[in-house]
């Protein structure tokens, strides 16, 4: 018994150890709340972060069911790769641009991370990793926009100025604290315009200096391209929805109370509602417009919905969200007519649902945020001259040095074997 009576007296003395060590340094209740708040931030931060990076396989799908059997495997190759440039720009030198307080010559320094500390109230790291998913998604929009005809490298390159330095000077402008934030009350929430419209601006100039892809327009004809799987493009369009439920409920940027909790709930309802509104209206649409319905159009409309609502989906009633997503879907169905009026090769669609429906998103916030129309106007109106302007001499350079498009030979059998030599559906490769 005196072995037992030996292991009870330790174990009273282990359970008596935390008392002893609370009762000579008690922590505050404050101090609780800080650690909770940290982990819980933290936490927010890397789930959103995640769920964002899947987005990336998302667009891929997405774009290999919307381009032809003998560009999938380029289209992959091109979005596995603008992903891990993002990655590697956004550490180099993207976010200091983005936070360094409008400095944009003194933070050309590789991303250092503080140490842990609570009253910060999040992990660098997992702030870094959330900010990184979001500079790669502004690459995604361009990777689709002009597929099927440019050559790899100078996609990457652009990539890599993209995600390196045009990004995150315009987030800087607002996420930052620069001008549009300090002096014109510029509000988007999770970036319908400076992620999605700054994809969707540089995707625009590239498919107008770039040019149409062979055969899409004839003798003042439009030909329709059919993509080769719409099963992938609809797998792409779900991961895409389930994503954007990180993209804006982690911008809610904190989870360590019970109100923040409570508004990224209501953030990822008005977010899904809003999608859900454009893929009714785009279905709605096409069955009166043109007597059919386009599973394209279905799914651009979904995207078009999330899109328009991400600028502002906190402040938003349900019934907010279902218009401004229908309205968004709306006006993306519309433009790709337009488009093709001008003669704007848009392979995914990514111009009407990123740029147009973003626009919209931005400057319909005032009706529900607290934001005015001038400042939204200016917020808009800053970020599509500047991506605009730096986008054109980008791709002008890139096309008169090393050339942007493959020759026709290599996009008439497909940039699969021509660029890349690995056919994603090689029983369709002529022997």
């Amino acid at each position: 018994m005196r072995k037992y009576a030996k292991f009870f007296g330790g174990v009273a003395l282990l359970s008596a150890l935390p008392s002893l060590a609370l009762a000579q340094d008690a922590p505050t209740l404050e101090s609780l709340a800080a650690n909770d708040a940290f982990v819980f931030n933290t936490l927010l931060f890397l789930i959103g972060g995640f769920l964002v990076m899947w987005m990336a396989a998302g667009f891929a799908m997405l774009e290999a069911g919307f381009v032809r059997t003998k560009n999938v495997s380029m289209q992959c190759l091109k979005n596995i790769s603008l992903y891990s440039v993002a990655g590697l720009m956004f550490w180099v030198v993207g976010y200091q641009l983005m936070y360094g307080g409008g400095d944009y010559f003194g933070k050309f320094a590789i991303m250092s991370f503080t140490p842990e500390d609570a009253a910060t109230g999040y992990s660098s790291y997992s702030d870094w990793f959330f900010q990184m998913v979001f500079c790669a998604t502004t690459a995604s929009i361009v990777s689709g926009t002009v597929a099927e005809r440019i050559k790899f490298w100078p996609f990457i390159i652009f990539t890599l100025l993209l995600t390196g330095f045009i990004y995150p000077i315009v987030g800087s402008w607002e996420w930052g604290g620069g001008f549009l934030d300090a002096k014109f009350g510029f509000s988007d929430f999770a970036g319908s315009t400076l992620v999605h419209s700054t994809g969707g601006w540089a995707a625009l100039i590239g498919a107008i200096i770039l040019g149409a892809r062979k055969g899409k327009y004839v003798d003042g004809k439009v030909n329709p391209i059919p993509g080769s799987n719409m099963t992938l493009a609809t797998l792409g369009v779900f991961i895409l929805w389930l994503g954007w439920f990180g993209f804006n409920g982690a911008s809610q940027l904190a989870m360590g109370t019970i109100s923040d909790a409570d508004a990224i709930a209501k953030v990822f309802v008005n977010t899904n509602m809003a999608a859900a509104a454009g893929v009714i209206v785009a279905v709605i649409y096409c069955q009166v417009r043109y007597g059919k319905i386009d599973l394209t159009l279905a799914l651009n409309g979904a995207l078009a919905g999330l899109v328009a609502i991400t600028a502002e989906p906190l402040a938003p009633a349900v019934w907010q969200s279902l218009i401004i997503g229908g309205i968004g879907s709306l006006l993306a169905c519309l433009t790709v007519p337009l488009l093709d009026k001008l003669k704007i090769d848009d392979v995914v669609g990514a111009i009407p649902v990123h740029l147009v429906a973003g626009i919209f998103g931005t400057m319909i916030v005032p009706w529900t945020g607290d934001a005015t129309y001038f400042g939204q106007f200016v917020g808009v109106i800053s970020v599509g001259i500047f991506v605009s302007l730096v986008s054109a001499i980008i791709w002008t350079v890139l096309k008169l040095s090393i050339g942007l498009r493959v020759s026709e030979e290599d996009e008439h059998v497909g940039l699969d074997q021509a660029e890349i030599g690995v056919p994603s559906y090689p029983e369709f490769v002529a022997n």
